[in-house]
């Protein structure tokens, strides 16, 4: 998973990248952090919940296929617990399955692809937005979670 497209990301923003794969969680945290991007991972469901209230991220992305907490299931606890973010959810089956932003929860779903990376990164690009200011701890933006 090469970055093919090449744009300044915002150095404050910063993303949860969730997977239970390891290899697709280092290959995904790598394009982020080549693009400029501050990247804090989760290797489940559970660890996400853990993470996101340690950490104040600008978006997550998440696969959809894990256990015991799927995707879909990630983003509607997150959502119960008020977090407004944007959030990406990754599938492999997303087209197959019929995996929508009405039925998921999700701001953007991604088919895993060969274009996996061009349609995550213009996705990210759409979702954050310009550059947000640093507040003085050093935090992007206000934490709307």
């Amino acid at each position: 998973m090469r970055p093919t497209v090449s744009w300044p990301a915002p150095s404050s923003a910063s993303i949860l990248l969730v997977d239970d794969n390891a290899d697709g969680l280092a290959a995904r945290r790598w394009v982020l952090e080549e693009l400029g991007y501050s990247v804090v991972t989760a290797c489940s469901g559970a660890n996400a919940l853990e993470e996101i209230e340690k950490h104040t991220v600008d978006l997550i992305v998440t696969d959809w296929k894990m256990s015991p907490i799927n995707g879909v299931d990630l983003i509607a606890q997150l959502r119960q617990r008020n977090f407004r973010k944007p959030i990406v959810l990754l599938s492999a089956f997303a087209d197959s399955l019929g995996l929508s932003k009405e039925i998921t929860g999700a701001d953007q779903v991604i088919q895993k692809s060969a274009n996996e990376v061009a349609r995550l990164v213009s996705a990210l690009k759409r979702l954050l937005g310009e550059p947000r200011a640093t507040s003085a701890d050093g935090r992007a933006g206000a934490d709307r979670r």
